[in-house]
């Protein structure tokens, strides 16, 4: 691999997107624009940890560059902790998707938002003001302070009084883990004035929205979901500026939360299909929402306006029939697979929320979330009603 060019394109790249292509054909072409004049039509993964140099007063200079401003060295690489072209190249496609100039690559969507939470507390921006439900882990994390941040939980209309000066973010999750709910992202971003604002973009995927057009200074993706598409890939990515990745890297490059090469490729790879993948999943969402509203046996069904292929429902029931019940759908935690998945979050995902807190975020003990993948609609759906049948029926449900 031709790693000198690899990593100049990842600005490349960027400048592209300064004549607009389809979302489609960019999730195919981004970050591989480079390819066919290397001769190469698959991108290669460049597996090294480390790259040789026989010029140490060159490497001085540029990692007291790196030191100064987190920006990705000019020329080959030195190290995988600073950076590597095969998660460089996913990077420079995710940033093109999501609309920002750059993007920064993770172990993980929970060491990619720890990185955020570090970056903004080195600035001495400990207060995170955040909104509820989030993620089951996010909330703790902020909950429990275990990074020295601190939390003050408000709805979208109390988010300009809960900013002090201290402030270093807003974060919100839309459409949210687990309940679906949505919130006004430019008006959001309004209330927040110069303070960041975090938008968890990963059910909606930059196929149904695109946070930074509508404010959002930092987008968040466990990109272990949807970006990547297959169940076989940890990761996470920040879309935002250059100025806010250069601080990113750093923190990355100190903590060592960087994302293995291979999965850089996957995840680059996953992008290629993600637009396809979305609209197919969430077509079959929107029609088994419609089936579940309609069921007596379901008391209400949440599905976003924005679409999407994830659906959450609540029984009249007890919910441990229906995760016992299915045969073709997976009971698993996580979600954005080529196959549907189902759990009940108040057992997994966000158990480690405190029980009042889950609840008066909306997360009832009877909500379950399905992940709605690829395969026929009809089968899902013989699947489904299987579930159901134990579960008490009830009146007719809702959706919301």
């Amino acid at each position: 691999m031709d790693s000198a060019s690899a990593s100049t394109h990842a600005y490349d790249g960027v400048r592209l997107s300064a004549t607009p292509r389809a979302l489609a054909t960019e999730a195919v072409h981004a970050g591989r624009d480079d390819l066919a004049r290397q001769g190469l039509h698959a991108p290669p993964i460049d597996l090294s940890t480390t790259y040789p140099s026989y010029d140490s007063r060159a490497e001085a200079a540029r990692i007291d560059a790196f030191a100064t401003t987190g920006a990705e060295p000019d020329g080959p690489p030195v190290y995988g902790r600073l950076g590597n072209p095969t998660v460089a190249r996913f990077e420079t496609a995710l940033a093109r998707l999501e609309g920002t100039r750059s993007a920064v690559a993770f172990a993980s969507g929970m060491a990619a938002l720890s990185a955020v939470l570090l970056a903004r507390a080195s600035m001495g921006l400990r207060h995170v003001v955040a909104v509820r439900p989030l993620y089951g882990c996010s909330d703790h994390l902020l909950t429990a302070g275990l990074l020295g941040s601190e939390v003050t939980w408000t709805d979208p209309a109390g988010i300009e009084e809960a900013l002090r000066p201290d402030t270093g973010l807003v974060l919100v999750e839309s459409p949210a883990n687990p309940t679906l709910a949505e919130v006004d992202l430019r008006a959001v971003a309004h209330a927040c004035g110069s303070v960041p604002l975090l938008v968890d973009n990963t059910f909606a995927t930059p196929v149904l929205q695109r946070p930074a057009e509508q404010g959002a200074r930092l987008v968040l993706h466990s990109a272990t979901k949807y970006l990547g598409g297959h169940g076989d890939v940890l990761a996470g990515v920040v879309a935002c500026d250059e100025e806010f990745a250069g601080r990113l890297r750093q923190v990355r490059f100190a903590t060592g939360g960087v994302l293995h090469p291979l999965a850089g490729y996957l995840l680059l790879r996953g992008l290629s299909t993600l637009p396809v993948r979305v609209r197919a999943a969430s077509a079959t969402a929107a029609e088994l929402a419609g089936r579940l509203a309609a069921d007596p046996r379901v008391a209400r069904v949440h599905y976003p306006r924005i679409g999407g292929a994830m659906v959450a429902f609540e029984v009249h029931g007890d919910p441990h029939e229906v995760i016992a019940g299915v045969r073709l759908i997976t009971p698993a935690v996580s979600l954005g697979s080529v196959d549907t998945l189902i759990q009940h979050p108040a057992s997994i995902s966000h158990r480690i929320v405190d029980a009042e807190d889950r609840r008066g975020a909306g997360v009832s003990d009877r909500l379950l979330r399905m992940s709605v993948g690829l395969e026929d609609v009809e089968d899902l759906w013989h699947d489904l009603d299987g579930a159901l049948t134990g579960v008490t029926a009830g009146a007719r449900g809702t959706a919301s």
